[in-house]
């Protein structure tokens, strides 16, 4: 198993990533210029438009022929793989002399497609649904949106071996066992409802293994496995079951990182080295320390109010607020607000802000959760 030493991996970051795309909320109009400027090192092309009849860009590149496909976005309140995406571009453009084997023998062995941003009328509203509020991750078999149909039929065009399918998780994810979020987490989708351990499930597996062996080094104890309950209508699940391996990265909180642009480095570390592992890979037979990622949790919470004194039914009582911070679209801007998630005893869940609120009137914070 090869891997990016991650000491240059670290040095090189700060020189290379994309600087023009940061925050929660990437729109089009956002990418469309560094699309643009995209070199010949990548062919670019519309392979179709959103039901709003916004461009959707298939971008490629390599000679390989392993085949990768890749997409972000198709929740488009999900950013942080467009963000990562545009790293791994810039990276590529600069060929560092210190990457330059790496990518030369990703480039040989591998050819990459990517989608920037499947879902570019949600990104507008900030919401997981398209326009017409179809979940584009739930609408694999059906296919009723324009968004879903140009994805399936890059993919039986293509052919791919691989797929990466970008999302984002909520902030309440913490690492089973710690009190860390879960900055990223992982999955290998289950292609029936037995979560049958399939040749394909092991490729995946052992790709994910390899994007976790150099994440460790530098979030140790923050990288989680999603749940891999069948989904019969979800795209990572029928993408495996059609047998192209789906590589499922949810990208989550890392400490004070509200716009999720120290996540997206992560984010990218991860996509790079996966891209690695499958073009140099002699096997996929080490999948088993697959199962030793910890599982996510539901315990972390953004603010945690403690010891607030409430009055119900006439008894006075002590207890916690769990705050989860949203955001939504107010006037073209995104805003984030705080959403009353938990109430009462939180011993048992973790935050990075603890708040003493002894003295704090619960009228005043449920104000902030409209």
């Amino acid at each position: 198993m090869k891997f990016i030493d991650i000491k240059t991996l670290e040095l090189l970051y700060q020189k290379n990533f994309e600087k023009n795309l940061k925050g929660r909320r990437i729109l089009f109009e956002d990418i469309e210029p560094l699309l643009q400027k995209l070199s010949s090192k990548f062919q670019k092309e519309i392979m179709g438009h959103s039901e709003n009849n916004i461009p959707i860009y298939k971008i490629s590149t390599g000679t390989g022929k392993i085949k990768i496909l890749i997409w972000s976005q198709m929740h488009g309140n999900e950013s942080t793989g467009t963000k990562a995406l545009f790293d791994l571009f810039n990276f590529i453009e600069k060929d560092d002399i210190e990457l330059s084997e790496i990518f030369k023998t990703i480039f040989t062995n591998c050819t990459i497609q990517f989608i920037p941003l499947l879902n570019p009328d949600g990104a507008i509203k900030f919401t997981r649904e398209n326009a017409n509020d179809i979940d584009l991750n739930r609408d694999a078999v059906s296919r009723k949106a324009p968004e879903s149909r140009l994805l399936r039929e890059v993919l039986d065009t293509f052919n791919p071996k691989f797929c990466f399918n970008l999302h984002d998780q909520r902030a309440i994810f913490n690492v089973e066992g710690t009190k860390n979020p879960a900055t990223l987490s992982f999955l290998a989708p289950s292609e029936d409802v037995e979560r049958t351990v399939t040749k394909g499930r092991k490729e995946t597996m052992s790709v994910i293994v390899a994007m976790n062996h150099l994440l460790r080094q530098v979030i140790p104890n923050q990288v989680g496995r999603y749940t891999d309950e069948f989904y019969p209508t979800a795209t990572g699940d029928n993408f495996q079951k059609l047998g192209h391996n789906t590589i499922l990265i949810e990208a989550g909180h890392f400490k004070d990182d509200y716009e999720r642009d120290i996540t997206k480095k992560y984010n990218f570390y991860a996509l790079l080295q996966g891209i690695y592992f499958i073009a140099t890979a002699k096997d996929y037979a080490n999948y088993k320390p697959y199962y030793e990622i910890p599982n996510n949790d539901t315990k972390f919470l953004d603010i945690i109010y403690k010891n607030i004194k409430i009055t119900e039914n006439n008894r006075n009582q002590i207890i916690d607020i769990g705050i989860q911070l949203k955001f939504k679209v107010i006037a073209n801007k995104l805003v984030m607000y705080k959403h009353i998630e938990k109430v009462g005893d939180l011993s048992d869940y973790y935050s990075h802000n603890y708040i003493s609120a002894e003295n704090l009137n619960i009228k005043e914070l449920e104000l902030s959760n409209s």
